[in-house]
């Protein structure tokens, strides 16, 4: 089972499917979001249990963000799209028994650090 929290607790997920897609995001929302890189995986909607006030911003066309707005956690990613929702692996509990697979939208990180892990990298 995979669990997670926002910081001050009023948001809380769980999974008992095992999360796919570890990945960092170097995309510009997410650095604008996060302060920097947002690490995250998906499991299927259906099975993923949230409980608590989420409050959801629709960043884009493509895709919502959820977060805590009591304490600022950004915990979900879901495009419009698709039957699946990424959680921050920040907020998981650990161990996790994960490890990124591949880190995304590099072309768009910041200037201020390299990626250095030997890990595949995507546009």
């Amino acid at each position: 089972m995979t669990k997670g929290a926002c910081l001050c607790g009023d948001i809380t997920f769980a999974t008992g499917a095992r999360p796919q897609g570890a990945s960092m995001c170097h995309c510009g929302q997410c650095r604008k979001q996060s302060g920097g890189i947002w690490s995250s995986a998906y499991v299927k909607d259906d099975d993923l249990t949230i409980s608590g006030p989420v409050s959801w911003f629709e960043a884009s066309p493509q895709a919502k963000r959820g977060f805590c707005a009591r304490c600022g956690s950004y915990l979900f990613w879901k495009a419009h799209n698709e039957d699946t929702t990424s959680f921050s692996l920040g907020a998981i509990e650990s161990p996790s028994g994960l490890k990124i697979e591949k880190h995304i939208f590099v072309g768009d990180k910041g200037d201020f650090y390299d990626i250095a892990d030997g890990v595949a990298q995507q546009d």
